[in-house]
């Protein structure tokens, strides 16, 4: 047999890409069904994974209960897990289970149509607790009216010291527990639309403290939570690439079924009838708000974008009597309405423009409008003090609004590849009918510049000034006695202020970068004769990240903080008198350790941190003043972790942390039920907690 010549080889395929191309229709279709995506993003069929474990506390503690729900001492039960679905038509379904057996236990899931429709459902639990050790002599705490018990007998007092608290005092928890579900969902079926409507519901049941008051005498009370939002979302969105805007209407609502709260008086009353008080609780309130946004690019280079938001605050909830001292309120004119019947108007735009006239620079331009309009008519009620008297000058609630404007312009520069220079200017002008100020105006202008000047440095450096003025300072008088015509609040007062701010990486090697940013600022009231004066605040933080090998990693930061400012006051309600000095220091450290020892079998790591703060308060005044105890919080926590591959889908998690709290506040330290004769007091003392946690538990994964 001769060989085939290469001419004959190259003619025979022609012949066979012809019959491919032209006569393909009668050759059989290619069977696919058992083609797989070896490269797409998300798996199919069904992964997830559960989590059942143990978990002890040693201790018990409030306040390292506050929102970890691990307030209680002993075991508990450490239960989550998580699922996730797809399959080939793009329906999925993801649920994520996580803290089950606690306070703090949530639930998700989220589930639809890739590219058509998406489903939510999520549910949530947070405690909220305040610090062991509160004591309260009161009957009926949890509910609506608090009394006092009749034996022994004592109540009412001359003071603190006089009541039966020995006897009478009983511990009570403070807290309450806030849970949220949410509903929601998307829907894409309209090219370039996309639909969504969203359901919350938040409730929040307990208690909390307050204070009530009789003249000079005061007792700390404990009132019940028991509160209800809802809010209820609609909106429409459209985006093409040159054209978005979307429209969004939404409803809150808040319901509280305790308008009141009632306490019997345990002191002596001041005048007949004085023996029983009332404090309104939080109303029900209503929000409705329409929000809108849009953007368009008007050439490559020229973008313009804009959003708006107003809404309407409403609560007409019924007034509470002015006195239940039977008494006193034979003689009281009678209340101009029967609720206050308020209503505020919220109004807040921005608008942005954004050029690129040519690639090196970039041109922002923003304004923005916010207003907060009080449309509650005014009324002259009757005021009658502390259950006690009527004050001869009646009281017109204030209907307070604010106007605020702000234009900004920035420029960005990148003057080489290494070098980007920005710099811009903000003017901030408000407006504030019913204060000592009308008007403030507020510029200022910063400079940015950020460079790397080697391969494994980059720096940047910013620097503001900020110069704030107002109109002529006039003095309060719509709240009774008029206030000091020098004083200056420090919001509204004359101000200069001075930042900078420093920030450096390096990289040092591929195993080791460094970090360092250095932040101060400088507050200058020179106008202000008796109010804040001067605050300085200087900031410096560094951290690190290095890999010790090539199965180790450890990452560090610490941070401290220094803020200095000057007060001065007025005891005479004059020229300043005396002045305070008060100095911050914050310092927080922080380090991260973890070790590889069997690639996907065996890890273990490390967590560490240590935080610090100190107030000190010193005052010029009187020689025979005693000095302010300078208040401290000291924390430090550490926590070890390890995690072991038993078998393929099957892992042991093991966690062991520590946490100690101290803390030392004059406010509260030595403050007992009866240490004041005017003030029967909860006796809560600053919080002081250790406590562990451990916890072993099996991972399995499907």
């Amino acid at each position: 047999m001769r060989p085939t010549s290469p001419l004959l080889i190259r003619l025979s395929l022609l012949a066979a890409l012809d019959l491919l191309t032209c006569g393909g229709a009668a050759l059989a279709a290619p069977d696919t069904s058992n083609w797989k995506c070896t490269a797409c993003p998300y798996p199919k069929g069904s992964t997830g994974s559960v989590q059942v474990g143990v978990g002890s506390v040693s201790d018990e503690s409030a306040r390292f209960g506050d929102t970890t729900g691990l307030q209680k001492k002993g075991p508990y039960p450490d239960l989550g897990g998580s699922l996730q679905y797809r399959d080939e038509s793009g329906t999925y379904t993801d649920l994520l289970a996580s803290d089950l057996g606690l306070d703090t236990r949530s639930l998700s899931a989220r589930g639809g149509l890739e590219g058509l429709f998406t489903l939510q459902l999520a549910y949530g639990e947070i405690p909220r607790w305040l610090p062991d050790g509160a004591m309260s002599p009161f009957l009926g705490v949890g509910g609506t009216g608090l009394t006092l018990p009749t034996t022994p007998p004592g109540f009412p007092a001359a003071g603190t010291s006089a009541m039966p608290l020995a006897a009478t005092l009983q511990p009570v928890a403070i807290g309450h527990k806030q849970s949220r579900l949410e509903l929601g969902g998307t829907w894409l079926a309209i090219a370039d639309w996309t639909l969504r409507a969203g359901f919350r519901r938040d409730v929040r049941d307990g208690t909390r403290p307050t204070t009530g008051a009789f003249i000079a005498s005061a007792s700390q009370l404990v009132a019940p939570v028991d509160q209800v939002t809802e809010q209820f979302e609609l909106s429409a969105a459209y985006a093409t690439r040159q054209l978005q805007f979307a429209l969004g209407y939404q409803i809150s609502r808040f319901s509280n079924a305790v308008s009141d709260l009632t306490w019997s008086d345990p002191f002596w009353p001041v005048v007949p009838g004085a023996t029983r008080g009332q404090l309104a609780l939080a109303p029900n309130n209503v929000l409705q708000q329409v929000t809108g946004s849009a953007g368009y690019d008007i050439t490559p280079k020229l973008r313009a974008s804009a959003d708006f938001a107003y809404g309407r605050l409403t609560q007409n909830a019924a007034f509470l009597p002015s006195t239940l001292n039977g008494a006193l309120a034979a003689g009281l004119p009678a209340l101009p309405t029967t609720s206050l019947d308020g209503q505020v108007d919220t109004f807040n735009a921005n608008l942005k423009v954004s050029a690129t006239p040519f690639d090196k620079l970039r041109l922002t331009a923003l304004y923005a409008r916010d207003v907060r309009d009080n449309q509650t008519s005014a009324h002259l009620y009757p005021q009658v003090i502390g259950d006690t008297f009527l004050d001869p000058q009646a009281r017109k609630n204030v209907p307070f609004s604010l106007t605020q404007d702000r234009l900004k312009f920035n420029a960005e520069y990148r003057a080489t590849p290494t070098v980007k220079l920005d710099a811009g200017v903000a003017q901030d002008n408000r407006q504030r009918p019913y204060t000592e100020v009308v008007t403030t105006r507020e510029t200022t202008v910063w400079g940015r510049a950020g460079a790397q000047p080697l391969d494994h440095l980059s720096l940047a450096l910013r620097l503001a000034h900020a110069d704030r003025r107002h109109s002529p300072y006039g003095t309060a008088t719509w709240f009774g006695e008029a206030e000091n015509p020098l004083l200056r609040k420090y919001n509204l007062a004359d101000r200069q202020r001075d930042s900078a701010a420093l920030r450096a990486d390096l990289a040092v090697s591929e195993k080791l970068s460094l970090g360092l940013n250095v932040e101060g600022a400088n507050d200058d009231y020179g106008a202000s004769m008796v109010g804040l004066q001067s605050a300085r605040s200087v900031n410096v933080g560094v951290d690190a990240s290095a890999s010790l090998a090539a199965s180790t990693r450890l990452s560090l930061f610490a941070q401290t903080e220094r803020i200095r400012s000057t007060q001065a006051g007025s005891q005479s309600g004059g020229a300043a008198d005396w002045k305070a000095r008060n100095k911050d220091r914050f310092d927080v450290l922080g380090l991260s350790l973890q070790h590889v020892f069997i690639v996907d079998r065996f890890t273990v790591g490390a967590d560490l941190s240590s935080a610090r703060s100190t107030n000190d308060v010193a005052v010029d005044a009187a020689a025979s003043d005693p000095l302010f105890p300078a208040a401290k919080t000291a924390l430090d926590s550490i926590r070890l972790r390890a995690s072991y591959r038993l078998q393929e889908p099957l892992w042991l998690d093991f966690s062991l942390g520590h946490e100690r709290y101290s803390s030392q506040d004059w406010h509260l330290d030595g403050v007992l039920p009866a240490t004041l004769q005017n003030l029967l007091s909860l006796g809560v003392q600053a919080p002081q907690y250790s406590v562990s946690v451990f916890k072993l538990g099996l991972r399995y994964r499907y």
